[in-house]
């Protein structure tokens, strides 16, 4: 394997812009590397994900996809699939209008639907293969706020109770009070792991209802230090099972809830992220996730 070139892509996803959103890096053909040579690539490039695409290993799919942070594998993350579909029909030169890919990961078979592609951009939604599940957390709200540097006070456990979600990749979500609470949430691995370095998530997601616009409904961020990710723009699989809490807590009727997530704005990169959910006889039966993504850069690695 020696001098082996590598191509690969980069894209913004959650953006119809530029520099916005959260990059992603996307290896259209995985088929030569090992393990390691995909775990070392995600390390290069340092971003929140890296994906590999491989032959289904069920005709009837589309592609399976490997997803790796810089740090180790995951099931599942929304970034990553949307922009992976992105990136396969923008490559395809009979693009049409509409298509749904049949994604494999390690979660299941991701459903994602692309659309208004057009010259280096396109649309994608994806709907999650596991529907959200809730784990109680017996975390005192203390621990809670100190993993994110804030005071007790600043938990709005009234609103939503902190909890751990999960749609495939599990997070702790915790509600603040106010947009200022959101701002200055910061965490490190010590602050994560002395609270959450044996729950089994991958992350904390914080948010807020109250957005300083009104055009959104929830704002957020997401740190993940134990997996090289101290802080990530958008968080899709998050995203996803805040689906779970908003229709525990908000008592949804039936039909289609619509939110507006605005994530990666105090990084800089602010990102757009479109949840809807469908219920039934007060269940949640569906959860979508889509944004935009924009092509970035395309290159080659060459492997030792």
């Amino acid at each position: 394997m020696t001098g082996m070139d590598v191509h690969y892509v980069t894209l913004d996803v959650f953006t119809d812009s530029v520099f916005g959103g959260n990059p992603l890096a996307v290896i259209p053909d995985g088929r030569v590397l090992s393990d390691s040579h995909m775990q070392s690539i995600a390390n290069e490039f340092n971003l929140s994900e890296t994906t590999f695409v491989l032959p289904p290993r069920d005709a009837s799919h589309s592609h399976r996809v490997r997803i790796f942070t810089p740090v180790d594998e995951l099931e599942f993350a929304g970034h990553p699939t949307l922009g992976t579909a992105v990136a396969l029909a923008l490559a395809d030169a009979d693009t049409q209008t509409s298509r749904t890919l049949l994604l494999e990961e390690g979660v299941g078979v991701v459903p994602v639907t692309v659309s208004n592609v057009s010259p280096g951009r396109a649309y994608a939604e994806l709907s999650v293969a596991q529907l959200p599940v809730k784990r109680d957390s017996d975390l005192p709200l203390r621990a809670w706020a100190e993993a994110l540097g804030l005071e007790t006070g600043d938990v709005a456990a009234d609103v939503v109770a902190p909890a751990h979600w999960s749609c495939g990749a599990q997070f702790a979500f915790v509600a603040l009070g106010s947009l200022a609470a959101l701002e200055r949430a910061a965490t490190n691995a010590s602050d994560w792991t002395r609270s959450f370095g044996d729950s089994g998530s991958a992350g904390i997601f914080a948010f807020t209802f109250e957005t300083g616009d009104d055009s959104v409904d929830v704002r957020a961020r997401m740190f993940a230090p134990a997996h090289g990710i101290p802080e990530d723009p958008a968080t899709g699989s998050a995203a996803a099972a805040l689906a779970g809490a908003l229709t525990e807590y908000q008592a949804l009727s039936d039909g289609t809830h619509r939110w507006r997530v605005v994530q990666g704005v105090e990084m800089g990169r602010p990102s757009t992220l479109a949840v809807s959910a469908d219920v039934a006889a007060g269940t949640l039966t569906a959860v979508r996730v889509g944004g935009f993504a924009v092509a970035v850069s395309r290159g080659t690695l060459t492997l030792p």
